[in-house]
């Protein structure tokens, strides 16, 4: 399966952002482990990732 991004660049930019401050894991999620390193299990479970 492909993921596709948010057609919003400017939201998508940022997002990488954000995950590259935090080391690679979701920005969205409170907790660092390996189920929530980017793509974080959710998403590769098949589900939408909560941050869009």
């Amino acid at each position: 399966m492909k993921a596709k991004l948010n057609p919003d660049g400017a939201f998508v930019r940022n997002l990488k952002k954000r995950i590259r401050q935090n080391n690679g894991y979701c920005p969205c999620k409170l907790l660092k482990t390996p189920d929530t390193k980017c793509p974080c299990r959710d998403f590769r479970e098949g589900c939408s990732c909560d941050c869009g």
